[in-house]
């Protein structure tokens, strides 16, 4: 067995431990020349009823012993320290522990530690482990996903129960996907900004404790009954989810914290070490995450934090996978500088403790050399906005051009590129699965905002509509927004199934926006981060398209799932068993100017993996034309397994070589034996 890489070093058992004569509080700080552990009264969160000297040892970690340290009390820690531009510290202030497992909010910008039992009865239900290759993602709101479910409870709708409800359940595992995607679920606060406004932080991106669940996405129940609670519900959720085969992936965020910029609420890590955890230059925070400040990874200490959190969050709450919110800061170098060889980004792929854990990296942050898609090390996953752009462009703002008599600007070779896994921005070394593909998350257009909408519509965030991307590469298809014009209704419905058809059949891992399978809109809101309401909730109450085009989405991962061709682990080649064969129209090998000539909108794709052959028809362009199937070695027959232009007619079988009629912008899937 392989040792724990964790095991021995100075940073070992940070956080309280508990044992029969009470328990053990170790927390680091390299610059604090005193701490004290405070242990607090049941009925008084801030009231102090013992106080513990804590000492510190030769390598800057500060302890103390209480018998009171037990399964539900809370605790705070004072520290004092040097005057200087980097250090903020203050002994009147109660603050978090970094590695509290249980947080209680007792004001506005005031929190409280509390020891949690990390005991939890998982029966004989394990992590469903599913390969990558065949994973399927749904990125949802722990809330939003169920607020508004008719068929989960009043009491436990839009919280961790109700995510965990059979109902719930049941319709995730009939549609097919394999991991719930979840946003922010570490305790998070909202903004200064956003509060004095009225408003909160909806998506979570501004985490106060990484080691602690969002008590409010509890029930009330739960809530009442203290962080205890809050964390067996969350696991219990898990449990529920894992039971039925479906992984449980974190959205999380270790790039910066809720403690905002120098002027910010002092909680916890600004309070204990500001120098270690926070970049600076002379005293100034170098922000590279637009959120007031940036945690430090270069420092050892802050790697350790992130590095016990995902550990702890993989062992003893079983989550499957983590997507790292703005990844690029966590890999910057002490000289601010992106490497993939940075050591966090290393040390979390060699953790033997999470050789099975998905790790997936969001490529960007607002800093210098932020942009980094194709740059994380072997091993890390990225979502792909490369991919995004081109499969929008070819299906969306190209149909502007033509419409308006020019040449449409996504070549046919760019999105074949995408379709194959994305080998024009990934190593072979890392191969197709190191490609999240997605065509809309959570921060952006829903999938039928993207088709109903030029332009945002942002007002309702209360900053005049200046937040939120202009580059949406969006189209309205003639009217912006709502509309009962049949023309207009029709062409975005085929374009919503040209987008989920690419994405479903490329080569990568598939991510779908949770609501965009029932054509959910945000009324042109491309960055409603801060509305918790119906807008950002799913509706369930569906029109007849909306069933139809939730039928397609099932009917699309199904295939995929049947299908291994479509789904490659290596880019085809020599001494593969993926192979990909690229035909025109005319059903005849592409050459150099079929794959650069603007005016070309169609192409056939051809895979083989496994004895598995699918033909894939891709027609970019909103004329009638006539295309062959192609002829190739072994293939006898193509049956129709899907088109967007119509979902009723799979079946249909012809021979290589027979002609095919295709009318507008549409997709064909073809198995081939």
């Amino acid at each position: 067995m392989q040792a724990d890489p964790l095991a021995s070093d100075r940073f070992r058992d940070l956080g309280v431990r508990t044992d029969p004569d009470g328990g053990v509080l170790r927390v680091a700080s390299a610059t604090a020349t005193s701490m004290d552990l405070c242990l607090l009264s049941e009925r008084d969160p801030s009231w102090i009823e013992r106080t513990v000297r804590m000492q510190r040892d030769d390598d800057g970690i500060w302890s103390a012993r209480s018998a009171l340290l037990t399964p539900g009390r809370r605790y705070a820690i004072r520290a004092g320290g040097p005057d200087g531009p980097r250090d903020a510290f203050d002994r009147s202030r109660q603050l978090l522990d970094p590695y509290a497992r249980g947080i209680v909010r007792i004001d506005q910008d005031s929190w409280r530690s509390v020891v949690v039992d990390d005991r939890f009865d998982w029966g004989d239900v394990g992590k469903p482990n599913t390969p990558l290759a065949e994973s399927v993602v749904y990125e949802a709101h722990a809330k939003g996903l169920t607020k508004q479910l008719r068929s989960v409870p009043r009491a436990i709708r839009g919280t961790y129960a109700g995510l965990a409800h059979e109902s719930t359940v049941a319709y995730l595992q009939d549609l097919g996907v394999t991991a719930v995607e979840l946003l922010p679920v570490h305790q998070f606060a909202s903004e200064q900004r956003l509060m004095k406004q009225g408003l909160v932080n909806y998506w979570g991106y501004n985490t106060v404790g990484f080691f602690a669940p969002h008590a409010q996405y509890a029930s009330l129940t739960a809530q009442s009954a203290g962080p205890q609670q809050v964390l067996d519900e969350f696991k219990g959720m898990v449990k529920h989810l894992h039971a039925a085969g479906i992984e449980v992936w974190l959205d999380v965020v270790y790039n910066h914290t809720a403690e905002e910029g120098p002027a910010g609420p002092v909680q916890s890590f600004r309070g204990l070490d500001n120098s270690t955890y926070y970049r600076q230059i002379d005293g100034r925070y170098v922000d590279t995450t637009g959120c007031g400040n940036s945690l430090d990874c270069s420092q050892e200490q802050v790697r350790r934090l992130v590095h016990d959190s995902v550990r702890y969050w993989a062992e003893e709450v079983r989550i499957d996978g983590f997507r790292f919110d703005l990844a690029v800061t966590l890999g910057r170098d002490e000289h601010i500088v992106f490497t993939p060889d940075a050591p966090l980004l290393q040390e979390l792929r060699a953790d033997p403790a999470l050789r099975d854990v998905k790790l997936i990296a969001e490529p960007w942050d607002i800093g210098l050399g932020g942009w980094q898609t194709g740059g994380f090390p072997a091993g890390w996953s990225e979502w792909n906005d490369r991919y995004r752009d081109t499969v929008r462009d070819f299906w969306l703002t190209d149909t502007v051009v033509t419409r308006n008599g020019g040449l449409a600007r996504t070549g046919i070779g760019a999105l074949a590129n995408e379709l194959s896994g994305s080998s024009w921005h990934f190593s072979a070394e890392r191969g197709p699965l190191a490609s999240v593909n997605f065509i809309t998350a959570h921060d952006g257009f829903t999938l039928a905002d993207l088709t109903s909408y030029n332009a945002k519509h942002n007002l309702g965030n209360g900053e005049s509509n200046r937040d939120g991307t202009d580059n949406n590469r969006s189209f309205n298809f003639g009217t912006e927004g709502a509309t009962r014009v049949e023309r207009v209704l029709a062409d975005r419905r085929r374009a919503m199934r040209n987008l989920l058809g690419t994405m479903l059949l490329s080569a990568g891992v598939p991510m779908l926006l949770a609501g965009d399978e029932l054509g959910r809109t945000q009324r042109g809101n491309n960055n409603a981060y801060c509305q918790d309401a119906a807008v950002n909730w799913i509706g369930w109450n569906l029109q007849e398209w909306q069933e139809e085009l939730h039928d397609v989405v099932r009917r699309l991962i199904r295939i995929r799932r049947e299908h291994p061709a479509l789904r490659p682990s290596v880019y085809a080649g020599e001494g593969t068993a993926t192979a990909m064969h690229w035909f025109t129209a005319d059903g005849v090998a592409m050459d150099e100017g079929a794959w650069t000539a603007p005016e070309n909108r169609t192409l056939q794709y051809l895979a083989q993996a496994g004895g598995d052959t699918t033909l894939l028809v891709v027609h970019g362009d909103e004329t009638r034309m006539r295309a062959a199937l192609p002829e190739h070695p072994g293939v006898r027959e193509f049956e129709l397994l899907w088109t967007s232009a119509d979902d009723g007619a799979a079946g249909l079988r012809s021979a290589p070589g027979e002609p095919i009629e295709i009318d507008g912008p549409t997709l064909l899937l073809y198995a081939g034996s």
